[in-house]
C-alpha cells in the first residue's frame, strides 16, 4: 500500500488505552503502514497531570514488545507545545530555544525507546526565540544522525521560507515538510477553524508555495474534521457555515455516490491525489475506522471527478 496515510497517535495513552492503541498499531503495520505521527506534548489536555508524553510512552512500549517492528515504521514527533506549567497553555508553551529542542529530543527518544526519529517537527512558531537559534539547533540533530528530516507545523509561509534560507546560508539541514490543517471544505475567509493554530490552515498562499517547492512534503492534520463529514451528531463548526460549503458537500456526495463509497473516503482520495499531494494524518479510535481510512487513500478518482471537486467553490 501507499505510505499514506500517517497514523495519528495523539490520543494513545490518554483517550485511547494501551490495549486499543496496540490493536490499532498492529493493524496499521500489518496492512503495510509506515508513518506514525506523535508529539512530546500529546496529550497534555487529556491527562490529569496537565503534561504530555503519554502518546510517545505507549508507542515506546509497543515498539519494545514487537521485535523487528522498529525497522518497519517511521516515527514523526514534535517539540514546542509542551506546557511548562499545568493548565496554562499556550502562554507557558516550552518554545523552540536550543536548550528546549535538545531536551525535547532526548525526552522523546527516551519515551520511544529508540535512538533516532525519521522526522522531527517544530510544533508551532516561537516568537520569543530568534529563528537562527531554532534552525541551528534542529540542524545539529540532523548532522548528529539523531533526526532524519525536519518539518514545521502551523508556520506562516514567510517564516517557513526565512527558516529555509537561514539553513541554506549556513549549510545546515532545513525544513522539508509542513504540517497544517487541510481538508476538502474551506472555512470562511479570515475565520480560524477550532482545530487549528493561528497559522495552521492550508490556504492558497501555502498551496502556491508548495507547488513551487516540490522538495517540501505536505502533511494534513484533522483531514476528516473529527468525523463531521459523516456523523450527524457532530455538526460542522460555525466557520464552515457559508454557501461554498453547500456546493462542495454536494460535489462530494455526487462523487461518493459514483464511486460507491462515502464522504470520508472521497476526502482522503482527494487529498492524497491532489496538487500538491498530501499525507493525511488519520487519528482513529478503532481498527474499523483505520480500515476505512486505508480504503480512502486507495480510492482512485477520475480526472473528471477531481475537476468537479476542485471547481466547487
Amino acid at each position: 500500500m501507499t505510505t499514506n496515510p500517517a497514523l495519528g497517535a495523539m490520543l494513545f495513552g490518554t483517550v485511547q488505552d494501551e490495549r486499543r492503541s496496540f490493536a490499532i498499531l498492529d493493524r496499521f503495520v500489518d496492512t503495510g503502514g509506515v508513518w506514525i505521527d506523535t508529539a512530546n506534548a500529546y496529550a497534555f489536555w487529556s491527562d490529569p497531570t496537565g503534561f504530555g508524553g503519554q502518546s510517545e510512552t505507549v508507542l515506546g512500549r509497543w515498539l519494545a514488545s514487537r521485535p523487528g517492528v522498529r525497522d518497519r515504521v517511521k516515527i514523526s514527533t514534535k517539540v514546542g507545545c509542551e506546557p511548562t506549567e499545568a493548565g496554562r497553555f499556550p502562554e507557558t508553551a516550552e518554545g523552540l530555544s536550543a536548550g528546549v529542542i535538545k531536551r525535547g529530543i532526548e525526552g522523546s527518544l527516551r519515551r520511544l525507546g529508540t535512538d533516532h526519529v525519521e522526522l522531527y517537527w517544530a510544533h508551532k512558531p516561537d516568537e520569543a526565540t530568534p529563528l537562527d537559534e531554532t534552525v541551528a539547533a534542529f540542524g545539529e540533530l540532523v548532522a548528529a544522525g539523531t533526526v532524519g528530516r525536519l518539518g514545521c507545523s502551523n508556520y506562516p509561509v514567510w517564516q517557513l521560507e526565512r527558516a529555509r534560507r537561514i539553513a541554506r546560508d549556513h549549510g545546515g539541514a532545513g525544513f522539508t515538510a509542513v504540517q497544517q490543517h487541510h481538508t476538502y471544505l474551506r472555512p470562511r475567509p479570515g475565520a480560524l477553524p477550532l482545530v487549528s493554530h493561528r497559522f495552521g490552515v492550508v490556504g492558497d498562499e501555502v498551496l502556491h508555495y508548495l507547488e513551487h517547492h516540490p522538495d517540501i512534503a505536505l502533511w494534513a492534520y484533522t483531514p476528516l474534521l473529527s468525523g463531521r463529514y459523516t456523523r450527524p451528531d457532530r455538526p460542522l463548526p460555525e466557520e464552515y457555515d457559508h454557501p461554498g460549503t453547500v456546493r462542495r458537500l454536494a460535489a462530494l456526495d455526487e462523487v461518493a455516490a459514483e464511486t460507491g463509497t462515502n464522504r470520508n473516503r472521497v476526502v482522503l482520495a482527494w487529498l492524497t491525489g491532489g496538487t500538491p499531494a498530501a499525507t493525511p494524518i488519520v487519528g482513529v479510535s478503532t481498527v474499523e475506522q483505520l480500515d476505512e481510512a486505508l480504503a480512502g487513500v486507495s480510492l482512485e478518482l477520475t480526472a473528471q471527478q477531481r475537476e468537479r471537486l476542485d471547481s466547487a467553490v
